[in-house]
């Protein structure tokens, strides 16, 4: 007698088409984001305690894929030390990791903070990060606004790109991670990341660099 392995819980997203480009204000004002469906289910994986709210909205036209992130976060600690992109990595962030299949050779990430800079990567398995590398010119605009409840992140990524990288086949599907980076001051008056995602990796310590992590954004009509 034979005991199948436990199935992970799968985590399909579907983007709904639209007939025109959404206007990128970096506060999801266009009325097409209505058309969206809004994506709460956003947790700690590694934490007993609620996470603040995150949501995350898509839509896709012939050319493009548009995404909106909300983050409530009434304490958004940025580094600005003169290091560009790179100061995104220590500050409060959203992302977008992109792999076209489980080997993750090569697989990409978007880290993109409450002030508009993002970090673009290309990785292979296992965290082998070239930080030097660059999403093709043109090919991605991002937006980002603060307000007392928050931040936003807009953006829009070309299906261009996607096929360059080889992470679109022009199936409909894109298999992509949606994390956040939570930075707190804690008790002690030190800042500290608390890790959030829509999927819950299988992994015991924190870590989005590994193929559970990542779920399915499927492309609807």
């Amino acid at each position: 007698m034979s005991c199948d392995a436990p199935q992970l819980k799968t985590y399909t997203y579907k983007v709904e088409k639209i007939d025109r480009p959404i206007e990128i204000s970096g506060e999801g004002t266009d009325p097409y984001w209505a058309k969206a469906d809004n994506l709460t289910d956003f947790s700690y994986p590694w934490r007993e305690e609620t996470a603040p709210q995150t949501s995350f909205k898509a839509l896709w036209t012939e050319t493009h894929l548009y995404f909106l992130y909300r983050a409530s976060d009434p304490e958004i600690i940025l580094k600005e030390r003169g290091m560009g992109e790179r100061d995104a990595v220590n500050s409060d962030r959203v992302e977008i990791f992109f792999k076209a299949d489980d080997d993750m050779d090569p697989y990409y990430a978007l880290e993109m903070d409450a002030l508009g800079r993002v970090l673009d990567t290309e990785g292979r398995f296992y965290r082998n990060v070239d930080f030097e590398w660059n999403w093709p010119v043109g090919e991605l605009v991002l937006e980002a606004t603060r307000d007392e409840q928050g931040y936003f992140v807009e953006g829009s990524i070309s299906f261009a790109s996607l096929r360059q990288l080889g992470m679109y086949k022009d199936d409909q599907q894109l298999q992509a991670g949606l994390y956040r980076g939570e930075y707190v001051t804690d008790d002690k008056g030190d800042i500290i990341t608390k890790w959030i995602s829509w999927v819950m990796p299988d992994s015991e310590t924190p870590d989005f660099h590994i193929p559970s992590s990542f779920g399915l954004l499927e492309l609807v009509e």
